[in-house]
């Protein structure tokens, strides 16, 4: 019967050693997700994808304020 004792100890290392995998790659994720941001609003600092999302949250949450030269060539 040691062999049984062996298999749940062998099944309980490997079930730690795929949480840790888990973990790191769910870590990478998050820095992949924010590299991604790469747009930068001008007034608030918030970050955006790409230019067509920057021109939406641009045109809602400042109104006021005079579209940035870059956006305006921007179609939506």
């Amino acid at each position: 019967m040691a062999r049984g004792h062996q298999k749940i100890q062998s099944q309980q290392k490997n079930q730690k050693r795929q949480q840790e995998i888990k973990k790191q790659q769910g870590h990478d994720q998050k820095t992949a997700a924010q590299k991604a941001l790469i747009h930068t609003c001008t007034v608030c600092k918030a970050r955006m994808p790409d230019p067509k999302t920057y021109k939406q949250h641009f045109e809602n949450k400042h109104p006021k304020t005079p579209l940035p030269d870059d956006l305006k060539d921007i179609d939506q």
